[in-house]
């Protein structure tokens, strides 16, 4: 299961629309190694002023990477997580995550990390099998 969702959250998406926040804060305490990423990066690039900052320490244990995994392939995860931080974000090799400014998005930067060969130069022998 990719959350844990309490019972008044679960009965508010049965009888309608789920307040952003709220997921958000679902998604906070579900994924706490993903939100830490993800905040981590979005915070890297609002204090840096560049185009994007990145994450690229591979995680401590499966579970951690699990929960990057969950939370980034799943639309709805990350179009809260992205909404929530106001950043567009990226992901290779199962543990690097980019957050890149919404301005940059289609530019140099973001299209070098997001293509075929962004993601073949990002390969190594110690990442095979992540």
């Amino acid at each position: 299961m990719s959350l844990d969702v309490p019972t008044a959250l679960l009965e508010k998406a049965e009888s309608g629309q789920v307040p952003d926040a709220e997921f958000i804060d679902c998604v906070r305490q579900s994924l706490p190694y993903a939100w830490g990423v993800v905040s981590q990066v979005a915070a890297d690039l609002a204090a840096d002023g560049g185009v994007f900052a990145d994450h690229a320490v591979p995680p401590p244990s499966e579970a951690e990477r699990g929960q990057l995994l969950r939370a980034l392939a799943s639309d709805a995860i990350r179009g809260g997580l992205e909404r929530h931080f106001g950043v567009k974000l990226a992901f290779q090799n199962c543990h690097r995550v980019a957050a890149f400014r919404l301005a940059a998005v289609g530019g140099e930067r973001y299209q070098a990390f997001i293509s075929p060969r962004g993601q073949l130069l990002n390969q190594s022998a110690t990442l095979r099998d992540c």
